[in-house]
C-alpha cells in the first residue's frame, strides 16, 4: 500500500486525505500542534460522514434517469455497472478504510518517513508554505513526490525551497472532491515530465478527472474563472450595493445555479477568502476596496464566523 502524507488539515486537505484513504492509500495527516488536531478531527468526521451519506443516497438513484448526473462521481467510478449491492459494498469498504488507513502525526520526520507522495495543503499564505517546504526538504526520502494544492499560487514560486524542484508540481482539487472530482495538474519549468505524468496517474487513481494545465497560470483553470466571480460579489457587498442574501438570490434566480457566491464562500471558508484578498497590492491601502473588504472579512473571522465548518459564516448553519 502506498503512503500519502497530507500537510495540513483544512477543508481541502481533509477531503484529499479521506479521498486517498477511500481509494486504498495509507494516509497520514501531518499537523502542527495539538490544537490543529482539535480543529482537524471534526473535519475528518464531518467529511467522512458526508461521503458515506452520499453513497447511501446514491442507492436511490440506481436505475433512474437522473442517476448518471447526480451520483457522487469520486465515490463510484463506474455508474453504469452500479447496483444497490455494489454501493453497499463500497459503504462497508469505506468505513473500514476510514478507520484503518487514516492517521495523524505531529512529528514531521515520522509523518514523511517512507512517504511516496506528500501533498502540501496549507493555508494560502506564502510564508507558511515556504516554512513547510524548508522543514520538509531534508526529511523527505529520495523517492518522494511533492505536490501542492495551492488554489492561487504558482509552483515556480516555491520550487526553489523544496530541495526537489524536478519532483514538484501542483495538483489542485475542487471543494467536495468526492462529488466535484476534478484535479488540475500544473507543473513549472523545472518539473520532470515523468513526475507530471505520475501526478496525472495519481489523480486518476483516486477517482479524479485529471485536467492538464499546459502552462503556469495563477488560479489555474477553475479559480481563474471562480475568483473574479466571487470578487465581484464581495465588491457589491463591501460597496453597500446589495446585501448578501440579495446578491445570492440574484445569481441563483437569474442563472439557475444551486448556490450563490456567498454560499460558495461559506463552503470555501472565509479564511481562504481573506488570505486571497490580502495578497492584492492595495490590501493595506487605507480606504481602498480591497482594504475595506479585508476588514469586513477579518471582522467575521474574529467572531468565529468562518463558514460552514464553523456553523456560521455569511449564513447560519446551526439551525
Amino acid at each position: 500500500m502506498q503512503k500519502i502524507v497530507v500537510a495540513g488539515g483544512g477543508v481541502l486537505g481533509t477531503q484529499i486525505g479521506l479521498m486517498c484513504a477511500y481509494t486504498g492509500y495509507d494516509v497520514t495527516f501531518w499537523l502542527r500542534s495539538e490544537g490543529s488536531i482539535g480543529r482537524t478531527m471534526p473535519k475528518i468526521q464531518r467529511y467522512s460522514g458526508l461521503m458515506l451519506e452520499d453513497l447511501a443516497k446514491a442507492k436511490a438513484l440506481v436505475g433512474t434517469p437522473m442517476g448518471g448526473y447526480l451520483y457522487p462521481k469520486g465515490l463510484i467510478r463506474d455508474w453504469k455497472s452500479a447496483t444497490v449491492e455494489s454501493i453497499d459494498a463500497l459503504i462497508v469498504q469505506a468505513k473500514t478504510r476510514f478507520a484503518e488507513n487514516v492517521h495523524i502525526e505531529l512529528d514531521m520526520a515520522k509523518a514523511v518517513a517512507d512517504a511516496d507522495i506528500v501533498i502540501e495543503s496549507m493555508s494560502e499564505d506564502p510564508q507558511a508554505k515556504i516554512g513547510v517546504y524548508t522543514a520538509l526538504k531534508d526529511l523527505l526520502p529520495e523517492k518522494t513526490l511533492l505536490f501542492t494544492n495551492s488554489s492561487t499560487m504558482l509552483p515556480s514560486t516555491f520550487a526553489p525551497y523544496t530541495g526537489r524542484p524536478g519532483k514538484y508540481c501542483a495538483v489542485h482539487f475542487a471543494n467536495t472532491i468526492w462529488k466535484n472530482n476534478t484535479a488540475e495538474i500544473m507543473g513549472h519549468a523545472g518539473t520532470d515530465p515523468q513526475v507530471f505524468r505520475a501526478a496525472v496517474a495519481f489523480a486518476d487513481s483516486i477517482n479524479m478527472i485529471p485536467l492538464e494545465v499546459l502552462k503556469e497560470q495563477p488560479g489555474y483553470i477553475l479559480n481563474s474563472m471562480l475568483v473574479p466571480f466571487l470578487s465581484a460579489a464581495q465588491a457589491l457587498w463591501a460597496n453597500g450595493v446589495a446585501d448578501v442574501p440579495t446578491i445570492d438570490k440574484t445569481w441563483e434566480l437569474a442563472t439557475g445555479a444551486p448556490a450563490g457566491p456567498f454560499k460558495i464562500l461559506d463552503i470555501v471558508g472565509l479564511e481562504t477568502a481573506y488570505n486571497i484578498n490580502q495578497m492584492k497590492p492595495d490590501a493595506e491601502t487605507e480606504g481602498s476596496l480591497t482594504n475595506r473588504l479585508g476588514k469586513l472579512l477579518k471582522e467575521k473571522i474574529d467572531k468565529g464566523e468562518t463558514g460552514v465548518n464553523a456553523g456560521v459564516g455569511f449564513y447560519d448553519y446551526r439551525k
